[in-house]
Formats: structure tokens, C-alpha cells, sequence
């Protein structure tokens, strides 16, 4: 594996059943309606959407995390529902990063508004075997970036 991408969302935005369909343990899931009803009912806050302000604050805290912590990141899109990095792996383990970030980023979000809960549990993360995949990664995510 020579990188990956990872992408996590914002809380309520995504559940189990969209009709998107939606990813669980790594495969792609099709639309739900009982099952996205059921995960609505149990949600225990408002779905969140982040404006143009807050996905730049995200992006920006995101980047100064991965300078911070001497990573480097080949593409991040910071969208209404959803974060997009990709990057080169390092020590640490992709989980441990993740969670750097989204913790940065949900403090950051509390110093400038009032936010509850920011992000859902967990992530996505699709591996990169040559810089073929690398590329298709990043210009995925460039096709994403917006705010």
C-alpha cells in the first residue's frame, strides 16, 4: 500500500439505508428505506450540514493538524456531509489520524459556533496500491473540493 483515502461524515447525514446506499464493512450497500427509518428514529441530534464558513474552518484546521503532526496530504474536500483526504501512510495508524483530525476539527467548530456533535463514528478508507490509484484518489476528491 503506498497511500489511501479516507472519508467520514457528518453526523445524521449519511445513516444505513440512504438512498445513495451506503458503505458497512467496506462494501457498498444498496438504499434501505426500514432500515434508514429506524437509524433516523434512533439519531439522538439534528443532522449535521456545514456551511461554507464552518467547511473552511475544517479544511484549514485539517491542514495545520497534518503540518502539526508532519504529515502531508495529497487532496482534501471538506464538503456539506462529508470529509475527503488522501494521503501517503505514515507510523501512525489511519484510525489514530482520523482521529486526529476530526477532533481538531470539532474543537475548532466549538470555538466559532455553537456545534453539537460533529462527526459519526467511524470512517471509510480505500487503500492505494500504485500512483495510478493515488491519482484516480486525488482527482476524485479535487472533483469534491468546494466552499
Amino acid at each position: 500500500m503506498i497511500g489511501y483515502m479516507v472519508t467520514w461524515t457528518t453526523y445524521g447525514s449519511w445513516l444505513q439505508g440512504d438512498q445513495r446506499g451506503y458503505v458497512k464493512y467496506g462494501k457498498i450497500m444498496p438504499s434501505n428505506q426500514k432500515i434508514l427509518l429506524s437509524n433516523r428514529r434512533l439519531q439522538k441530534a439534528q443532522t449535521v450540514k456545514l456551511s461554507p464558513a464552518q467547511r473552511a474552518i475544517v479544511h484549514q484546521t485539517i491542514l495545520d493538524e497534518s503540518e502539526r503532526i508532519g504529515r502531508t496530504i495529497e487532496a482534501i474536500a471538506v464538503c456539506e456531509h462529508h470529509v475527503h483526504i488522501v494521503a501517503r501512510p505514515c507510523r501512525e495508524s489511519i484510525g489514530q489520524v482520523v482521529s486526529r483530525y476530526k477532533n481538531a476539527a470539532m474543537f475548532a467548530l466549538c470555538k466559532n459556533v455553537q456545534i453539537g456533535r460533529v462527526w459519526t463514528h467511524g470512517f471509510d478508507k480505500r487503500f492505494c496500491f500504485n500512483e495510478d490509484d493515488i491519482r484516480c484518489r486525488i482527482d476524485y476528491v479535487r472533483k469534491h473540493q468546494s466552499y
